[in-house]
């Protein structure tokens, strides 16, 4: 296969317009129209459709974009990889995590490793759990940081143990349920207010309800943000399951109340995950060293 027709295919894809991928790869855009022709010639199959007045990928084209969008990352991943051997002192970390390390975890961490290597160029993305290990597997980030239940495990990557800390079933400090000693089945039939699918402690929940056959909750509200859920649950609608580490603050203040579910006590690992068979690079390696000096347990 032509690699560079292959790059050209994808920067048509990747911008929308054969105008804007000539622009990127600075050659003009009848030289992007006939490379292009001469590719789909030699692999005999079409590649882009007509749109309206653009153009999109054949279902075919959609499938080998995704693929060329791997084996880029993983250019890209060996170029830097290079760099970083010609460059003493320079690098670049791209750490993809959920939202309780993102958020709790990572900021003074991330800070007080930039104070120890000022050049490195360190990159987080918060994410959902899905969306990090589908980037770490297409090598668009170096780490993923995961919160959530060890059942979920994926075997493709090493599985570092971190941290742990509780999931707690939280509402407003005037609802009904608020500082009761309740059964998953009365706390379940509330509206509840949760992230959106691919969110970990959203998974946990249905899970914990299926393992004690319980029916599971309505989602009457659904946020992209956890902080937007907690938001609408401190403003007295629904319960929302949550890690302590987010929810013990605003049950010092007073915002939200802890609900107590009898027989339940769920741990949420915090896991730091990898590609098996890839020997990290130092900044990498010195990254994860400096996260796990950490060791300690939350929600007491």
């Amino acid at each position: 296969m032509n690699l560079h027709g292959l790059r050209l295919f994808y920067t048509v894809v990747r911008t929308g317009t054969i105008t804007k991928a000539a622009q990127a790869l600075h050659i003009s855009q009848p030289a992007v129209s006939s490379q292009l022709k001469a590719f789909e010639a030699e692999l005999d199959m079409p590649l882009l459709q007509k749109e309206g007045r653009g153009i999109v990928p054949t279902p075919f084209g959609k499938q080998l974009a995704d693929k060329a969008e791997t084996l880029f990352a993983v250019e890209a991943h060996i170029e830097a990889f290079v760099q970083e051997f010609r460059d003493v002192g320079a690098g670049h970390i791209h750490v993809a995590a959920t939202y309780l390390p993102a958020n709790f975890l990572l900021p003074q961490l991330a800070g007080a490793f930039k104070v120890q290597h000022p050049t490195i160029d360190l990159q987080i993305e918060t994410v959902n759990s899905q969306q990090a290990f589908e980037k770490l597997a297409r090598y668009k980030v170096d780490v993923a940081m995961y919160a959530g239940s060890i059942d979920k495990r994926v075997e493709e990557f090493v599985w570092d143990a971190w941290l742990e800390d509780e999931l707690w079933f939280v509402a407003a400090p005037s609802h009904r349920l608020a500082n009761q000693r309740v059964t998953l089945a009365e706390v379940v039939v509330e509206p509840f207010v949760m992230r959106e699918k691919g969110s970990s402690t959203r998974a946990q929940l249905f899970a914990l309800c299926q393992a004690n056959q319980v029916k599971p909750p309505t989602i009457a509200l659904q946020f992209s943000g956890l902080n937007e859920a907690l938001s609408a649950v401190m403003a007295g609608f629904g319960v929302n399951f949550v890690s302590s580490l987010v929810a013990k603050e605003h049950i010092k203040r007073g915002d939200l109340a802890r609900v107590y579910v009898e027989h339940v006590h769920i741990i949420n690992n915090i896991a730091i995950c990898t590609r098996k068979q890839e020997r990290q690079n130092e900044l990498v390696q010195r990254f994860i060293s400096h996260c796990k000096q950490t060791r300690f347990k939350y929600g007491k």
